[in-house]
């Protein structure tokens, strides 16, 4: 139903158009404050393999300490400024909007393929290469290239690095690749690809200086650091495999609509709709909206606000009970 003459809509009006569908004018319904759920964040690792994950990189930044102290004959103090998960696609456009002049170390289990990079800044490069030759400060900007000594130095803090990192993780050997790329991502990722990004600070003592030092590397390559343990695919039963992919689809993001209501027009209605026009729905207002997946509709709620947007309260999930899933109210 589509008003014909907007003016003539007093309050009285209204009011009769709600007890035309059979509901009074309701009062405010209760605003419900709700979490909010950041879908788009991967979640390869869980809470307590996120735990066991923190006390390995603990591991990898005392190990690195003991690397660089013995290069550059000097203490080291090695600390973690950040462990996080992203994806592939995420990482890439963060690379191409402020990380282009970084120099970027490639490595893997093996020389042919790479699995992760070590990312360090051009600042960080001076800064770490001056402490490695013991001078007091460099005379060189952030946007000099480095000398051929200096990056002998910097290939050598890195795959310092390294092996302190395969040192603290068992079976997980890495081989650093021959030299550095500047400004050139020399990985190959897929965009929804899980990757486990971890920034260490580098300070030697005495130092007012804590470069930072980046290193990325494919989530898969360190299960075990983070106390997931797998077995070989002819040992895997039909359980195990039935729970694997069960775990591999509750972690793919599933775009959901919430449905008010819904009517049907006709396509000379739709051509003549006006601003302030009043559509009459197919619900009563005190009925539950839906939330829909695929077309279907798998729960039942009431609209709710949550940090100045709009949400919806789960009343019903039709999960939860012996109902089966049903098509969704078409809407046109």
């Amino acid at each position: 139903m589509i008003s014909t003459d907007i003016n003539d809509l007093s309050k009285e009006k209204i009011q009769q158009l709600l007890a035309a569908i059979g509901s009074e004018p309701a009062e405010d319904a209760k605003q419900v404050e709700t979490a909010e759920y950041n879908w788009r964040r991967p979640r390869y690792f869980g809470g307590e393999q996120l735990k066991a994950l923190d006390n390995f990189t603990e591991k990898v930044a005392a190990a690195a300490a003991e690397k660089f102290a013995a290069l550059a004959h000097s203490k080291f103090n090695v600390t973690i400024v950040s462990t996080a998960q992203h994806y592939a696609n995420e990482l890439l456009s963060q690379i191409k909007a402020g990380e282009k002049s970084n120099y970027y170390l490639a490595f893997g289990t093996d020389s042919h393929h790479s699995c992760g990079l070590i990312s360090i800044s051009p600042q960080t490069a001076i800064i770490l290469t001056t402490q490695l030759l013991g001078d007091s400060e460099s005379e060189k900007g952030p946007d000099k290239d480095l000398s051929q000594l200096e990056e002998s130095l910097l290939l050598d803090t890195a795959s310092a690095f390294l092996e302190a990192f395969s040192a603290s993780c068992d079976n997980c050997v890495l081989h650093p690749a021959k030299s550095f790329v500047r400004g050139q991502w020399p990985l190959e990722l897929q965009g929804t690809e899980e990757v486990c990004k971890i920034v260490f600070a580098v300070k030697k003592d005495q130092s007012g200086d804590s470069p930072e030092l980046g290193l990325l590397i494919s989530c898969c390559e360190i299960e075990r650091a983070a106390g997931i343990t797998t077995q070989t695919a002819g040992k895997f039963s039909a359980k195990d495999i039935s729970e694997a992919i069960l775990e591999h689809i509750q972690q793919v993001p599933v775009p959901v609509t919430v449905q008010l209501a819904s009517t049907i027009l006709s396509f000379n209605e739709i051509l003549n709709l006006q601003i302030d026009d009043i559509l009459i729905l197919d619900k009563k207002i005190d009925e539950p909206v839906e939330l829909l997946v695929g077309g279907r509709a798998v729960c039942h709620g009431r609209p709710a606000k949550s940090a100045g947007e709009y949400a919806m309260v789960i009343t019903e999930s039709f999960y939860n009970t012996s109902r089966n899933l049903r098509p969704a109210t078409s809407s046109q």
